[in-house]
């Protein structure tokens, strides 16, 4: 009898260890702080010489040389484009919004409604397109970092 309690007691107390370990953090302290990160230059202005469409920039320069609001190319997912804006100040980038994403059907709207925040909050705390994937928007989640990226690419021209 004493050993079924023991052994009881241990298989509790490993069972309760396992659902309290935490699986993933946050991002470090330091790379939340960290600029956006070279010298962020307008784009320049003129045609495209390919016939892709590319990313949208209107910008604002300061004396940062990359202030100001980007858009990135819409990225094409299997249930719609993924388009994001991202506003820098000061090297950072200060704002990030999904401004096309999937709302064609009332499952999409309801996945995108908490996974665009989401993802915008991501973007404030990484200052960068290594994102974490939001958990059920597998699609819109690559859809958003693909457009981020061509956003932070202008934004580093």
């Amino acid at each position: 009898m004493r050993r079924i309690a023991l052994a009881f007691a241990a298989t509790v107390s490993v069972v309760v260890l396992l659902f309290s370990y935490r699986t993933s953090t946050g991002p470090a302290p330091a790379a939340a702080n960290r600029p956006l990160g070279g010298n962020l230059a307008p784009p320049a202005a003129g045609p495209s010489t390919s016939g892709a469409p590319g990313p949208s920039a209107s910008a604002s320069p300061s004396a940062a040389g990359g202030d100001g609001t980007f858009t990135g190319a819409a990225a094409d997912t299997d249930y719609g484009p993924v388009q994001v804006r991202i506003t820098v100040s000061g090297g950072r980038i200060t704002d990030a919004q999904a401004v096309q994403y999937p709302q064609e059907s009332g499952r999409d709207v309801r996945i995108n409604s908490t996974a665009v925040p989401e993802l915008n909050q991501e973007v404030l705390q990484a200052q960068s397109a290594r994102i974490d994937a939001v958990s059920g928007a597998t699609y819109t989640s690559q859809g958003y970092q693909q457009s981020l990226q061509s956003a932070l690419d202008a934004a580093r021209r």
